[in-house]
């Protein structure tokens, strides 16, 4: 009776039972999870996810940090510190327009010299460089950046400083002297001195980039221009930099960025003075600069907080910098890609 009605699994034509089905099935279900990688998958979720939102709170811990320590010039000063040009501490007198202003043209004057000089560098390198030689310069050229911003201060204090003295400035004073850009006394600490010294540090970032760009652009675009009967510079101009120069400015976009926030190298030879002048033979000041030689000194709370306002500017000229020229990438970009199978 009882084998009747309960009948064993191993009998024949018997059928198992419901209780069986539910117990294998829960007994396998955490075996057929782990075999899926349902559990490591949520796990790496949840890390990349920290990850992303660590950076996030990096930045806004830096912004609020700031925004925070600056509260008293804002209150004391509102907007007018951004426009106004005294920087007196004793009268607790203080505005940033000296400091942006010495910042974007230090950096302008710093792309204008870069720019061709990386350009060329690249061009050559990938282009008309014989094989055995385009290792050994890609080499030194990209040595440059690992050279500390403090080595290529104490160069130019002690080398380009007497040169742009002795040579170049009375040059430069004679022949372009009509633009009021090279005229009064010159010194050698000066705008020119920091915007020279800035464009040999950001050339071998531009060219690096410029180079690996350039090296990606198809062969057969070159083969092509060629066999239209260009010539080689025509060759360059429309089948290789055409093709790559949203590339180029992305690469003059990190250079930019490397020449904004620079402060040993501008602070030892732009002079360290909070005016405004025409000439470029004058001296000036930064934003980075001023932060490094008057923040230790800074003794009283409105100096200080006047000065971690200005590291709060530093911090939207790099913003809004970087936004026009992402959107100047855009303009340029879109539409024609830089593609492989171009």
């Amino acid at each position: 009776m009882a084998n009747a009605a309960f009948p064993r699994p191993d009998m024949p034509g018997a059928q198992p039972v419901e209780g069986a089905k539910l117990k294998s099935v829960s007994t396998t279900a955490p075996l057929r999870l782990l075999s899926t990688g349902e559990i490591p998958d949520h796990i790496f979720a949840i890390v990349i996810t920290a990850t992303g939102l660590a950076v996030l709170g990096v930045l806004a811990l830096i912004v609020y940090e700031l925004v925070l320590r600056s509260s008293l010039a804002w209150h004391a000063f509102g907007w007018k510190f951004f426009i106004a040009s005294d920087w007196d501490p004793v009268s607790e007198q203080f505005g940033a327009l000296p400091f942006i202003y010495g910042t974007l043209v230090s950096s302008l004057l710093a792309l204008i010299i870069a720019l061709p000089l990386s350009v060329g560098v690249a061009v050559f390198t990938t282009e008309m460089c014989p094989k055995k030689f385009r290792g050994p310069l890609s080499f030194f050229v990209e040595l440059l950046a690992a050279i500390p911003s403090v080595i290529y201060g104490l160069w130019a204090m002690f080398v380009l400083v007497p040169i742009l003295i002795q040579y170049v400035s009375p040059v430069l004073s004679k022949t372009l002297g009509w633009t009021g850009l090279f005229t009064g006394p010159f010194f050698g600490y000066s705008m020119l001195s920091a915007g020279i010294i800035l464009a040999i540090m950001i050339i071998p970032i531009i060219s690096s980039i410029t180079r690996e760009v350039l090296a990606v652009v198809p062969q057969h675009q070159r083969e092509a221009v060629l066999a239209l009967g260009a010539t080689r510079w025509e060759m360059i101009r429309i089948g290789v930099l055409r093709n790559a120069r949203a590339g180029i400015v992305g690469a003059i976009i990190l250079g930019l960025g490397r020449a904004l926030g620079e402060t040993m190298a501008v602070t030892m030879v732009i002079g360290n003075s909070p005016h405004i002048s025409q000439s470029l033979f004058a001296p000036g000041y930064t934003m980075a600069s001023v932060l490094a030689n008057e923040f230790s000194e800074a003794t009283g709370d409105i100096y200080q907080s006047a000065l971690v306002e200005i590291g709060l500017a530093l911090f939207f000229v790099t913003i809004i910098v970087n936004a026009l020229a992402r959107l100047l990438v855009w303009s340029v970009a879109r539409g024609q890609p830089v593609r492989a199978n171009a």
